[in-house]
């Protein structure tokens, strides 16, 4: 009795030491490390390895290198710079849809990038955090981020939870030695039998259903008295009419395509494999060097009725957040530090993207990339202005040939080009190009639309294929009944060996 006495004695002190033990660790509720979860499109970040010749030197000597992955350049960064430590835990998604479902299914991610509709939809959702004002006031994104890039995201209200990434447009990646300018310069090119099954088209609801508006509202938006006020609300027209109307187009584009695809219409262009490519103007652009490096002039072109102008932005979670202090500061940390121009310049050299990032810095980068060479003839090159982006004044001294022009001395209406034309779309590409909304409560309608495009469809099969099914169906069935007969009148006069009769 007295052992067991003082085995509670003893018990008793170790708990009170523990429990004062645990409520000391209560009073520093700082972590030690941080693991900020990140979650981005794949390929979609410069991971580094480049090579000594892809080094980058700027007027003025400045120099650009990507040697690790640039989160891991974070990394180090912030731990050199901070009071705690974070680790990145740093992963992908493949389509906007793909990044929802495992929101939906539980995944915990701080920080993620998703497109313009899908932040609208998270944050409809109550999903997104807000971010903090020394952010929206003093970082590197605010002090660095377009003016027009900033004046979209305040227009929707995006502002507060989102910081923007890349942006672009959305056109035609063509072969200008296969396709007529006339064609490419309509969405109408996706049904013009001329190419049929040498198009390919983007394998998801939002971007073909775009491009089907188009078709749908050629007349209306090619009339130059047509009022543009009005091109977000007919381009964003989710009403059952526009969808049947959509359906329509949609099914004629699939029997005049080569195919709808997620990624493989890049390679296609490069080999010559089709002639033509829906694509967004990021892939775009590495479609047009890859196409360079092999020898073949691609083009880029948005056709004359409109273009989708889209955006990526950064937004932190609430789930993954939750309120803690110090896991935001990280999440800020690391969108202010792709902010950095040279940041910003190493993510667009690796993945091809516009970043919506300006400055002195990136537009040297313009320069270096797609600038006239020095001693180029005056009457080869054009000041192309890009000051709607970067401010007053700013332009680039772009070669004639890399654009297209309605004559020789118009350096306004281009609405075909390379390159650059791509990364940072003139004054009248942008007056005719529009943000894609969330589509809201008409989702299931749409994606049911997409659903019956997308699979087959009886209506579309030929009578002699249907009979040679059907033949095929009845010679199966038949082939069942007779076999099943045969089978019992086997079993039925078959001698069952091995059976014993027990007697009673």
């Amino acid at each position: 009795m007295k052992k067991f006495s003082k085995f509670l004695s003893i018990a008793a002190a170790i708990g009170i030491f523990g429990a004062s033990a645990l409520s000391f660790a209560g009073c520093n509720d700082k972590e030690d490390v941080i693991t900020l979860r990140i979650c981005n499109w794949e390929e979609y970040i410069d991971l580094g390895d480049w090579d000594e010749e892809e080094r980058i030197i700027l007027n003025g000597g400045e120099e650009i290198f990507g040697e690790n992955a640039i989160y891991d350049d974070f990394t180090e960064w912030f731990n050199e710079t901070h009071d705690f430590k974070v680790k990145v835990e740093y992963s992908t998604f493949g389509t906007n849809e793909d990044l929802y479902n495992r929101l939906s299914l539980g995944d915990v991610y701080d920080l993620v990038c998703p497109s313009d509709y899908m932040i609208m939809k998270l944050l409809a959702e109550n999903k997104v955090e807000e971010y903090s004002e020394d952010f929206m006031k003093n970082g590197e994104y605010a002090n660095c981020v377009s003016p027009y890039i900033n004046g979209i995201f305040s227009q929707y209200g995006w502002d507060k939870y989102a910081a923007c990434y890349m942006w672009g447009t959305t056109g035609i990646v063509y072969n200008q030695e296969k396709v007529d300018v006339k064609d490419v310069a309509s969405w109408d090119i996706l049904l013009n039998e001329k190419y049929k099954r040498q198009v390919t088209v983007k394998d998801n609801v939002r971007d073909a259903y775009f491009a089907a508006l188009g078709i749908i509202n050629h007349d209306l938006l090619t009339d130059p008295q047509y009022d543009k006020s009005n091109l977000t609300e007919l381009m964003n027209a989710t009403d059952g009419e526009t969808i049947a109307k959509a359906e329509e187009v949609l099914k004629k584009i699939k029997d005049n395509v080569y195919s709808f695809e997620t990624d493989s219409g890049k390679a296609d262009m490069v080999t010559g494999k089709v002639v033509a490519n829906y694509q967004w103007s990021g892939d775009a652009i590495t479609i047009l060097d890859e196409a360079d490096a092999d020898g073949t002039e691609l083009w880029y072109s948005v056709p004359d009725e409109c273009a989708n102008l889209w955006f990526d932005g950064w937004i932190m979670l609430k789930d993954g957040i939750d309120g803690n202090a110090d896991r935001q500061t990280a999440a800020e940390a690391f969108v202010n530090f792709l902010s950095r121009p040279d940041n910003a310049i190493r993510n667009m050299y690796y993945i091809g993207y516009t970043s919506a990032i300006a400055g002195e810095t990136v537009l040297k980068y313009l320069n270096w990339n797609y600038g006239a060479e020095e001693g180029a003839d005056e009457n080869e090159i054009f000041p192309y202005d890009v000051s709607y982006f970067f401010g007053k004044d700013a332009y680039i001294s772009a070669y004639r040939e890399e654009f297209e022009f309605e004559d020789e001395n118009d350096t306004v209406t281009a609405n075909r080009g390379r390159q650059l034309f791509a990364q940072y779309p003139p004054e009248n590409v942008k007056s005719r190009s529009v943000v894609m909304l969330d589509f809201g409560d008409n989702l299931t309608d749409i994606n049911q639309m997409w659903i019956d495009v997308r699979c087959l469809d009886v209506t579309d099969i030929s009578p002699v294929v249907i009979g040679i099914i059907c033949g095929i169906i009845g010679f199966i069935a038949i082939a069942s009944v007779l076999y099943g007969f045969r089978y019992k009148l086997f079993i039925k006069h078959k001698p069952k060996k091995g059976f014993k009769k027990v007697e009673e």
